[in-house]
């Protein structure tokens, strides 16, 4: 039996406090807002210059920028609600209760799939009236574009607590800079090909790099590369599984040196 009561308690004590602050609701929407407007105007200017297809142009690079994105909010709201018990010194209490670590991982979890809707919403409401961009028109495809991306924010997320964990509070850093460092080998923006070869094989070792040679085959081409698909969720089990490898030891590490009580100190 799947214990619901305990996982909600823990997302409930994290939706209490979006609840009763402003500030925390709108920083949630904040990035994925400011980095449509700036990309969509960017796009439109390129394809205004240099005679391209305007719709295609800005499909390509705002259905990179939503899809990216989920990537990222994804792992955000998976380690920054991990932050939150560690900065309020409660990891040791939780684990002091009933709740299980893969508990834990699931509210986790269940609070960063809130945290992305309510940060892509507005972004994709923005496309819509400034740029005339549906996402939705890219099909079905879309869901396990999304899918793969969340998967893809989950394990990095989880390969961060890991390194919390091991490491205490001087690797919350990588919180906010791990994933975001993927960018420029994620091929987000620009295909694969352009790529020196030497990096194309690392590249490709990404579960992003297939979405999105499979978002700019969708859009530009209408077809849909389920060869992109099959490899990125191959990826993703494989990280997925080395991730949830990595957090166990580094858990039960922690909780035989007591590190759970005084991490971030």
């Amino acid at each position: 039996m799947i214990p619901l009561r305990r996982i909600w308690g823990l997302m409930y004590r994290h939706l209490t406090l979006y609840r009763r602050s402003w500030p925390r609701l709108v920083d949630l929407a904040y990035w994925p807002v400011l980095q449509m407007t700036i990309w969509g105007f960017t796009s439109r200017f390129f394809a205004m210059r240099l005679g391209t297809d305007v719709a295609v142009t800005v499909g390509v690079l705002l259905g990179g920028v939503l899809l990216w994105e989920t990537a990222l909010r994804s792992h955000l709201g998976f380690a920054a609600t991990f932050l939150e018990e560690v900065w309020s010194r409660n990891l040791g209490h939780i684990f002091i209760s009933p709740l299980r670590p893969w508990e834990m991982l699931a509210a986790l979890v269940a609070m960063s799939i809130i945290r992305m809707a309510c940060g892509l919403l507005p972004a994709t409401v923005l496309a819509a009236i400034l740029y005339h961009f549906n996402i939705l028109s890219v099909g079905p495809v879309l869901v396990l574009f999304m899918l793969n991306l969340m998967i893809m924010g989950w394990w990095i997320a989880l390969a961060c607590v890991s390194l919390i964990l091991s490491q205490g509070g001087g690797a919350e850093t990588l919180v906010w800079s791990l994933a975001a460092g993927l960018a420029p080998f994620a091929a987000v923006y620009y295909p694969v090909s352009i790529m020196p070869h030497w990096l194309q094989p690392i590249v490709l070792a990404l579960p992003a790099a297939h979405v999105f040679e499979g978002l700019r085959a969708a859009i530009s081409q209408g077809v849909i590369r389920w060869d992109h698909m099959a490899w990125a969720a191959a990826l993703n089990a494989a990280w997925t599984a080395a991730s949830v490898l990595l957090f166990w030891r580094q858990f039960q590490s922690a909780r035989r040196n007591g590190a759970l009580m005084n991490i971030g100190e």
